[in-house]
């Protein structure tokens, strides 16, 4: 059961990610997460951190697509001013967003990468649709009521996984 919970790479932010990293690991694409992953759930414009670093993966023409669990206008509401595509209701951990993220880009799991801030949704929904997975460290500390059951059941499974996988370590990169 753990490695389903198991991520690829643990990072403190998806900021830290470069081009270079992502291009050394065959990856072509970021399917990101939005709220405690992309932007911190209560601040829906992202921070200057955020905008220069998709500015950087523009350059490098790396695609980053939001796929979130989130409603269509949640989600446009963040996407639509920073230029990004994203895949709504995306029932993660279910593979069917994730799934149709690779779609609409043209690619094959391994080409991609999906970055979030949940062992039970991030994670475990990119390892059920063979996309290695980053987990990073959540924005903020708070979070909205629905994603707090979610914290309380990812600690006995942190505790399982960081046991039986000692050198996942929280990072700077994934090289």
């Amino acid at each position: 059961m753990t490695e389903s919970f198991t991520p690829t790479w643990m990072l403190d932010a998806i900021y830290h990610l470069t081009p270079e990293q992502l291009k050394d690991q065959g990856i072509k694409a970021i399917l990101t997460d939005l709220d405690n992953t992309l932007i911190a759930w209560n601040n829906p414009d992202g921070t200057a951190e955020l905008h220069d670093w998709l500015d950087q993966m523009q350059a490098a023409g790396i695609p980053v697509m939001i796929v979130s669990n989130n409603t269509a206008d949640r989600v446009d509401r963040v996407a639509k001013p920073l230029g990004l595509p994203f895949v709504s209701r995306a029932y993660k951990p279910g593979t069917k967003g994730l799934h149709e993220a690779l779609k609409e880009l043209n690619l094959k799991p391994e080409e991609a990468v999906m970055v979030g801030d949940q062992y039970l949704t991030d994670v475990f929904g990119a390892n059920r649709a063979g996309i290695p997975s980053i987990l990073v460290k959540p924005l903020i500390e708070t979070d909205q009521w629905n994603t707090k059951i979610n914290r309380f059941v990812e600690k006995g499974v942190r505790r399982r996984v960081m046991k039986k996988h000692p050198e996942l370590t929280w990072r700077n990169s994934i090289d």
